[in-house]
């Protein structure tokens, strides 16, 4: 999935959570591995390997392709690759239909695309129902549904 992809509302209304992100202060290049305490206050973008837990407050997103082991927290969260540990999102979470999850996910609103794989809890602190999606974006060439 482009980055473009994953930021084109293809709605009007503004229900899914990159819809609010203005921007991404900084990127991890799908080459990269970074290892130690992620932390911040902006919004990121993650196409690389992360080994270490984040604690930041903005919006997070691991791309598809992306790999993360260690602990997540952050106000959103968006997840396209796969990721070893728990995941806390104090607004969103959303797992897209590349999602792999291995660990615990907490988060007032949890929304998970056909296709996602979780394997662990979930803890939601104000619903009691999780939203299943269809994901309507386009998936890259080669991967489209016959």
């Amino acid at each position: 999935m482009k980055l473009e992809d994953i930021l084109k509302p293809k709605r009007e209304k503004n229900r899914r959570t990159l819809d609010h992100v203005g921007q991404f202060t900084s990127m991890l290049g799908p080459q990269s591995v970074y290892k130690g305490v992620f932390q911040g206050k902006d919004s990121h973008i993650v196409y690389g390997e992360v080994q270490g837990d984040c604690d930041i407050e903005g919006t997070l997103v691991l791309g598809e392709g992306g790999r993360w082991r260690g602990n997540i927290r952050a106000r959103n969260v968006v997840i396209a690759g796969q990721v070893e540990g728990d995941i806390q999102a104090e607004t969103k979470l959303e797992l897209t239909r590349t999602a792999v999850v291995r660990g615990k996910i907490s988060s007032p609103v949890v929304a998970i695309a056909r296709g996602a794989v979780h394997d662990g809890s979930i803890r939601m602190t104000d619903q009691t129902k999780v939203t299943r999606f269809e994901d309507r974006r386009e998936p890259p060439e080669g991967e489209k549904e016959k």
